[in-house]
């Protein structure tokens, strides 16, 4: 078994599906992939659609409807302000600032100089 955890810096640790339909994306990949979705609570008393293995999250399905569907691999980092600082220095763009997501972390969506996206996000356990 591995050491490595969904908050390892550098750990490609959550998948997210963004699309204008969630209950179809989530019907299509328990059909073709076999994932189990299941409700994850939230800190404010919502559940989330997430992909599970076991017991564990590995992902999830955003509830709210985007215009076309994607998804989003997110990338654990030990603070998300400063690597949004190396982003800009190094010629990428910061698609989405930094924002907190209560009982997750902090997180924001940057892209690379050819334009692949990708979010990074600093989870709330991390930060002491």
């Amino acid at each position: 078994m591995s050491d490595i955890k969904m908050t390892t810096p550098g750990n490609a640790g959550w998948i997210g599906h963004s699309g204008p339909d969630s209950a179809a994306a989530m019907k299509f990949y328990r059909e073709t992939i076999g994932w189990t979705i299941g409700d994850m609570p939230m800190q404010d008393g919502s559940s989330f659609p997430g992909i599970m293995i076991g017991e564990e999250p590995i992902g999830g399905f955003s509830p709210m409807p985007q215009e076309n569907g994607a998804w989003l691999i997110y990338v654990t980092v030990e603070d998300v302000d400063a690597c949004v600082e190396r982003v800009k220095k190094s010629g990428g763009t910061i698609v989405s600032e930094p924002m907190d997501m209560p009982g997750v972390g902090r997180m924001s969506t940057i892209a690379d100089p050819q334009g692949a996206q990708i979010a990074v996000i600093t989870y709330e356990s991390m930060r002491s």
